[in-house]
């Protein structure tokens, strides 16, 4: 690092995303990715786009709100809902507009919510996951802070119910409740319901998992309209045109076709119950998931060497080398042939143990 750098950034360990292979010569199942190309819809509404690139995008992205909005029902409105460069952009923003009280989440977790709140400044903490490796809301709903959730959390796939993302929110009204749904589409069920009963509640969602589109970087937050001004203020304050038109265009055309979403998601949720099911009866274990992928181990072997076997294999995995979390490897759910090599794989694999 240069001479330059402050020195609030100089201890900073940033997220490390998952690897991103030069050549597709791997089946590629190691950073939560859709197995399925975006919608037609959503690349013909890309498309049109293309022509107009010259021009500035809508800095509110108005129509791609107001059908947000329509999807979401809830009697949700366009001003409730704020589109993002990916729920990533969203969480940023978050972090640093309302850091004064501090945040408190699972020491597992999304890898960003430390980054972000040491780039705020804010101060947070990390409370430990139950050996189940469930959230431990008892004490999310003794502390004070902030509380941001990743329901179903990640890297576990793990899903609660939202009778406790309520008592989060009903037990101190004065702190704000974040839940970020990145995996919500894959048997889970959204917070957003609760947006009209619950002032301290935003809930962060993305375009990236079950619409097949993170490579185009959407995402989008809904609360209280005070809430959405709040993190307008701080996005018309550093980037006004953060959406661009191409993706806007193919966020709307994506909500236009539900049904290939949904589509999409039922095999992905398939393929995850097969896996879970066929790996299980070779002596591999996976925590219960209801996200688009599932957390493995097995008792004979590392998740370092799971990670290595399977990268032999043509297979790239993700492994987390974080205390507690070095037993498993995280196995994105592909398409049916993809679960099919992999469940091949990991059998040579158990032989070999």
């Amino acid at each position: 690092m240069s001479r330059f750098l402050s020195d609030a950034y100089a201890s900073l360990v940033p997220y490390e995303p998952g690897e991103q292979p030069k050549k597709q010569t791997f089946i590629k199942l190691n950073t939560n990715e859709s197995p399925f190309p975006p919608s037609q819809k959503a690349i013909e509404e890309g498309e049109k786009e293309l022509r107009r690139l010259f021009l500035y995008p809508d800095p509110e992205c108005t129509a791609l709100r107001e059908k947000i909005a329509e999807n979401l029902g809830c009697f949700i409105r366009k001003e409730e809902i704020l589109a993002g460069n990916g729920s990533d952009e969203i969480l940023f923003l978050a972090f640093n507009a309302f850091k004064d009280r501090g945040f408190v989440f699972p020491d597992i977790t999304y890898g960003f919510y430390p980054v972000y709140a040491r780039v705020a400044g804010a101060s947070y903490r990390e409370i430990p996951l139950l050996p189940d490796f469930s959230v431990d809301f008892k004490r999310l709903r003794e502390a004070k802070e902030n509380v941001v959730l990743a329901n179903p959390n990640a890297p576990t796939g793990i899903f609660a119910p939202l009778t406790e993302v309520e008592a989060l929110l009903s037990e101190r009204s004065d702190r704000l409740v974040i839940i970020d749904e990145a995996y919500v589409d894959f048997g889970g069920e959204s917070a957003v319901s609760l947006i009209g009963k619950y002032d301290n509640l935003l809930v962060t969602r993305t375009f990236s998992k079950s619409r097949s589109l993170a490579g185009a970087r959407l995402g989008f937050a809904v609360g209280n309209e005070e809430l959405i001004r709040d993190l307008n203020l701080l996005k018309y304050s550093v980037n006004p045109y953060n959406v661009n038109r191409v993706t806007a265009a193919m966020g709307w055309g994506a909500l236009a076709d539900e049904s290939y979403t949904k589509k999409n998601c039922a095999a992905i949720v398939k393929n995850r119950e097969k896996l879970a099911s066929e790996i299980a009866e070779m002596g591999y274990f996976s925590l219960p998931s209801k996200a688009n992928f599932l957390f493995v181990r097995h008792e004979k072997a590392s998740g370092e060497r799971l990670y290595r076997a399977l990268r032999n294999e043509g297979i790239l995995v993700r492994y987390f080398d974080k205390e507690r979390l070095r037993p498993f490897v995280r196995i994105t759910i592909g398409d049916e042939d993809a679960t099919a090599e992999l469940i091949a794989a990991l059998r040579r694999i158990r032989e070999e143990l």
